[in-house]
This record gives C-alpha cells, structure tokens and sequence, in this order.
C-alpha cells in the first residue's frame, strides 16, 4: 500500500513539474514576443528629426571633442536606435553664458519653430559670476517658454537638464558653497517644471562622482569628459525616443 501511495505521489509531482514548465516556457516566449515587437517597432521608425540643444560650456561641450559633447552622443544613439530615420542636430551655445546670453543669442539667431526634441540646460554661469538669482527665477521660465516655441510649440517636446556640479572637480576642490548654489538652482527649476509637466533629467549625481573618478573629469580639470556625457545621455535618451515615437 505504501508503494503505491508512493508510485502516486511521484506521478502527481511529476505532472505538476512538466505543467510548471510547460507554462513557464509560454510566458517565457510571450515576453520574447513582446520584446522583438517592441525592436521591430524601435528599428522601423521612419522620419526626419530635428534636435535642438539650448545651453552653455555644458552642451557645446568644452575641452572634449565635438562629438564627444551630449547633445552629438545623444544624436549617434538616436541615429543607432532608429536606422531609418535621420537627425539633424542645431546647438545655441557658449562657454560661459548666463540665461541671459542664452536669450539674446536665441533672439538672434532665431531658429526654426520645428523641432522634435528641444534641450535645455542653462544657469550654471548665473551662479558662477554671482548673478542674482531672481534673474535665474525670472528668466528661466522665459527661456523654458522659448524651448516650448522652438519644439512646434509642444512642451512634450522639451526636455529640461540638471546643473552639473562643478564643485566637485580639481578646480571646484569639492566647495560645498557651490553644490549649495547648485541645489537651490537646479531645485527652483524641477520644481517649475514638475508643476508645468515638462521633462527633467537629474544628471548632477554623476558630475559629484567627479572627484573620486577623474575619468569623468575633462582634460581642463572643470568640466565634464566623453565618459560623463555618455552618462547624462543614457538618461536623457529613453525620453528623447518617446518624444519621436
């Protein structure tokens, strides 16, 4: 009797093992569908984009190469993830300038009102030639609003970019007078656009790993390398592919 009790049990676990595999084997091949649709769709993206980036040293990419700047990894990424597609690239930016810069040379150059993707990243040069920063609290949204014209007038297609702390370099030699400069900016500008839904991307964490791996450090002890874009951009590209989708 015991024999048979046992010859029962060894059937019934043997049963429920094959079912157990058999059904995770389909959800295995349904998630293996669903991602090869979700490639299929990525690969197969057809269009002309247009990116514009909107800045300072940070988006023109002082003392790394011109391609090593984000907005032109940013670019390559997009160019890598949807082969059919083209992406033309415009950058307004300088070393150096404030968001009042960044305004005239905008008014200046007057670029097109149609692009798909519309970066911004702007302020660090307020706080370093200590500019009030109601001017910042004033001009910024100005500057936001301007993005939003140049992005067909959509604010989904903007995406806003945190301050990287250059206190956290050799030439910042980690001043905390300067990361809490940095936090007030970058906070009064989450904060708007949180409460106007436009896209923000926290970058500054990696630029405050700068003084513990100079490799994000570029060559002039004060901005930020290759390696550092490549970081921002692995953050800002998720959003930028939606924004085209």
């Amino acid at each position: 009797m015991k024999k048979i009790f046992y010859f029962f049990n060894v059937i019934v676990f043997s049963t429920l093992f094959l079912l157990s595999c058999s059904s995770d084997d389909m959800t295995s091949n349904e998630n293996n569908s669903e991602n090869t649709e979700e490639e299929e769709q990525i690969s197969s993206l057809e269009g002309d984009f247009k990116i514009l980036s909107l800045g300072d040293s940070y988006s023109i990419g002082q003392s790394v190469c011109e391609t090593c700047r984000f907005p032109e990894q940013l670019k390559s990424e997009l160019e890598v993830n949807y082969p059919l597609s083209t992406f033309q690239l415009q950058v307004i930016a300088q070393t150096g300038w404030t968001t009042t810069n960044l305004i005239n040379a905008i008014n200046s150059e007057n670029p097109d009102n149609d692009f798909d993707i519309v970066t911004l990243l702007i302020g660090v040069n307020n706080q370093y030639q200590n500019k009030p920063f109601s001017l910042y609290e004033e001009e910024f949204p100005f500057l936001v609003n301007k993005a939003i014209e140049k992005a067909k007038g959509n604010k989904d297609n903007v995406i806003v970019i945190s301050i990287p702390d250059y206190a956290y370099t050799p030439f910042g030699n980690g001043n905390q007078t300067i990361t809490l400069e940095i936090n007030t900016y970058n906070d009064f500008a989450e904060e708007y656009c949180n409460q106007n839904n436009i896209s923000y991307v926290y970058i500054t964490d990696i630029t405050r790993q700068g003084l513990m791996d100079p490799n994000l450090v570029a060559s002039d002890g004060l901005h930020p390398s290759e390696l550092a874009y490549s970081k921002f951009v692995e953050r800002i590209l998720p959003i930028a592919a939606e924004k085209i989708q």
